[in-house]
């Protein structure tokens, strides 16, 4: 689909996009987005999107969400200046610390909001999906905070590889609803969670985690993450002088992506998303939507996603839960197509490696997702040198180490003084 976009036509885009025209009234980000859904869910999918024109930008909703924002999830976040990574990579580095917010990841600036909205479209029960669990944990804490319970679906392998935060969405009083069908994942979680919307839509809000899925998820959903961009845009030039030369963040649905990304789409930045490179360049190897996708429609919108010839959807692999997703959210599908940001992949190995190198230099254990934008970071600053780098550090590694326990650290040995 990037290559059927005229130069006119992706210069007429991205003026929307920037001027905050997109999505359109039926919801398309261009080609991209829109509402593909069973008829059953229409009359929710209506509900939830008047809800939004009639919530989202209200002065008392908007109140009550800085607020929380500001009391409870504990924004604005820090912006760290790196030292020892800007001696080792010859850049100026910097890094937007999300995984400083309250349980620990961007989440929750989504998770906040959309229950304050659950609550006043009069729900009377919360779903919501998750993959490394994070948004699990933002949606357990936020229904608690509102007043809601919550039932969150979660793929038996991702339950498996994100133990600790399978027990905090239990301590945090909600119900983890073990999915064991297709590929035990993310995408299985979503199905699942649809599935259960469907036999209640009037009573049930499905609290989306990432900024995917039919409209108006992939709309709302950067609306409360571009909190993100807004504050690193102004701490920049608070803190460092001026704004960067480049922006990396992590993409799998692509939530914090968008988040930090929007603010600064009129910026002359330029803006490096990182998806999943797995072990291998073949389907089911990655989890590289943009890189090695194809147009299609999954879970209610149009966008670029990994299918076979046959357009089967196919399984994906990543060492990190949250970045392994067969597709991605439509307005990074028109970004790339735009040619306003560039999408490249780390491998494991490679975030694994800039993983480590971030916990031995800075006293940071990032989350596995994060690690693969510091990977592509650490690349581009060797053939960039003396420019300034920020990096969106969308999460704590906590929740990563039951995986991380199976790949060793180096050995170090320290010589007493």
């Amino acid at each position: 689909m990037k290559s059927q976009l005229g130069a006119d036509e992706a210069r007429f885009l991205l003026e929307a996009q920037i001027n905050g025209e997109l999505p359109d009234e039926r919801g398309r980000f261009g080609p991209f987005g829109g509402r593909y859904v069973p008829e059953t869910l229409v009359p929710a999918f209506e509900r939830l999107e008047e809800g939004v024109r009639r919530y989202l930008h209200d002065r008392e909703f908007q109140h009550d969400y800085r607020r929380e924002l500001r009391e409870w999830v504990g924004r604005p976040t820090a912006l760290s200046h790196a030292p020892q990574l800007s001696e080792r990579w010859g850049t100026d580095v910097w890094l937007k610390r999300e995984d400083l917010a309250h349980t620990g990841a961007h989440k929750i600036n989504n998770a906040i909001g959309q229950a304050l909205l659950a609550k006043r479209l009069g729900a009377k029960r919360v779903i919501a999906e998750t993959g490394a669990g994070q948004h699990g944990v933002a949606s357990a804490a936020a229904c608690a905070r509102v007043g809601l319970p919550c039932s969150v679906y979660m793929g038996a392998v991702d339950i498996e590889r994100q133990a600790p935060n399978v027990d905090r969405m239990n301590r945090l009083g909600a119900e983890v609803v073990a999915v064991e069908t297709g590929d035990k994942t993310l995408r299985a979680a979503i199905d699942e969670a649809l599935r259960n919307w469907v036999t209640d839509p009037s009573g049930i809000y499905y609290l989306l985690g990432s900024a995917v899925g039919a409209h108006p998820y992939p709309y709302l959903v950067r609306e409360l993450q571009s909190v993100i961009g807004l504050e690193a845009r102004q701490q920049m030039i608070s803190q460092a002088g001026g704004l960067p030369d480049v922006v990396f963040a992590c993409v799998g649905g692509g939530s914090n992506a968008i988040g930090l990304f929007y603010p600064l789409l009129a910026d002359d930045i330029e803006l490096v998303g990182v998806e999943a490179g797995g072990t291998g360049d073949g389907l089911g190897e990655n989890a590289a939507t943009l890189a090695t996708g194809t147009p299609g429609v999954l879970q209610g919108s149009y966008t670029m996603i990994l299918q076979d010839g046959d357009g089967q959807v196919q399984e994906t692999h990543s060492i990190s839960a949250g970045l392994d997703y067969s597709g991605v959210g439509p307005e990074h599908a028109l970004l790339q197509a735009t040619g306003r940001v560039r999408y490249v992949s780390a491998s494991d190995d490679e975030s694994l490696a800039a993983l480590e190198e971030l916990c031995e230099t800075e006293g940071i254990l990032t989350a596995l997702e994060t690690s693969h934008a510091y990977a592509a970071a650490r690349k581009w600053s060797q053939e960039n040198p003396g420019k300034r780098v920020l990096i969106g550090n969308s999460g704590r590694g906590d929740k990563d180490m039951p995986t991380l326990t199976k790949y060793p650290a180096r050995i170090r040995t320290h010589a007493r003084a």
